[in-house]
């Protein structure tokens, strides 16, 4: 699968899902907390499978003879 997570989405991924765990850990938001492993690691990985399903890529065009 080609990445189609940008650099700002992908660092603002990776914030919202360190945060929610963490409240989770720490019992301040409850179990719904630990949804944030699936921001973390669409921000790590770099693919969101909703943004396939829809045909949002937010990372830049890559340039033609790249990978």
């Amino acid at each position: 699968m080609q990445a189609n997570v940008g650099t700002v989405d992908r660092f603002l991924r990776i914030i919202v899902g360190l945060v929610l765990i963490g409240l989770a850990a720490t019992g301040t938001i409850g179990v719904w907390g630990w949804i944030g492993v699936v921001p973390l690691l669409t921000g790590i990985v770099r693919i969101c499978p909703a943004y396939s399903i829809l045909g949002v890529k937010t990372c830049a065009a890559s340039k033609p003879g790249t990978r």
